[in-house]
């Protein structure tokens, strides 16, 4: 497994390795044991999430499920291509605002671990993308939130008229006007 940081502490894209022949491909996208041994230490994952998005620029955030339920989440494209992007949130840290953006794709087989206290989304740049990922906690609507898009100064690469939101997403609000849940706490 490669293990590559980014701008933003914690954040990190993960590449499992991939064994192929005339066949395919085979890949072991997680194992504890083999990122302990490489000095990484994720919390336990206690739900997956699988969503299909038919048409290019869906998409879907900047989410966030707030404490006492905050997800960490593992993320990786099973089908198509993506720009996963996470948001530095948490209040205090000197990364607050900032964010990474990652193409994961079928292809490429990267995925992009996202503590909790950061913002998380996607858009679609193939038709039928699926998005696979793991949870550090369960679903709980009463925690679920969105932040606006369009207000964290992401470049998605999609045209703007071609982007499709929920109306959630659409009725998010913005950073500026958004009060995080979410304290840094230096390591």
């Amino acid at each position: 497994m490669q293990i590559e940081e980014t701008a933003l502490p914690g954040v990190l894209i993960l590449t499992p390795r991939r064994f192929g022949d005339a066949r395919g491909w085979f890949s072991e996208s997680w194992n504890r044991k083999t990122l302990r041994a490489a000095g990484l230490d994720l919390p336990e994952f206690v739900q997956d999430n699988h969503s299909l998005s038919a048409r290019i620029g869906t998409l879907r955030g900047l989410h966030y499920q707030s404490p006492p339920h905050a997800q960490g989440k593992l993320v990786r494209c099973g089908r198509g291509r993506l720009l996963d992007v996470a948001v530095d949130v948490r209040r205090g840290s000197p990364t607050y605002g900032h964010s990474v953006s990652e193409e994961l794709s079928a292809e490429n087989g990267r995925q992009l671990w996202i503590p909790a206290g950061f913002l998380h989304g996607f858009v679609t740049r193939e038709p039928d993308t699926e998005i696979i990922y793991k949870c550090t906690d369960h679903y709980a609507p009463e925690c679920d939130g969105a932040v606006h898009f369009a207000s964290v100064g992401v470049e998605w690469g999609v045209e703007m008229s071609d982007i499709q939101l929920s109306d959630k997403d659409k009725a998010a609000p913005a950073l500026a006007d958004w009060t995080s849940p979410f304290t840094w706490e230096p390591a």
